[in-house]
């Protein structure tokens, strides 16, 4: 089964790699017992070069040098929310880097702003001025 990310992007579900271990976190009796947290291994090597580009600074550590993207979850006591909640932060970091950044077009600030920037200036200045002390010559 494939997971659209946007576009014409997905991720084949053959390509994650997924390891169950026990979760330090909340379980009751359950939490010495049952391997409940998830650790998420995707290779990033089949992603495009652009959407890689963009995904190594939003990962951090998170991925490794050999391309590797390492999630982890145990947030819940149940090993299906957990693989839920670290196949959602996947998704989300993949669909944000796959997003182009938006490109700044230079513009020009209006008349009407600089003449309000240079009238509030003028006006500190003048603030500024009449705290001096007064020369007595």
């Amino acid at each position: 089964m494939k997971i659209r990310i946007a576009g014409s992007l997905w991720i084949d579900e053959e390509d994650l790699e997924e390891e169950f271990f026990r979760s330090s976190g909340p379980g009751g009796q359950n939490v010495n017992k049952v391997e409940t947290a998830v650790r998420l291994r995707f290779d990033t090597r089949g992603l495009p070069a652009g959407v890689r580009r963009r995904l190594a600074p939003l990962a951090g550590t998170r991925l490794g040098a050999d391309g590797i993207l390492r999630l982890e979850s145990s947030k819940f006591r149940t090993q299906r929310r957990n693989r839920e909640e670290a196949r959602e932060r996947l998704v989300a970091l993949v669909r944000e880097a796959a997003l182009p950044p938006t490109i700044r077009r230079a513009t020009r600030p209006t008349r009407a702003s600089v003449e309000r920037r240079h009238a509030e200036k003028k006006h500190r200045a003048q603030t500024k001025r009449e705290r001096r002390p007064v020369d007595e010559d």
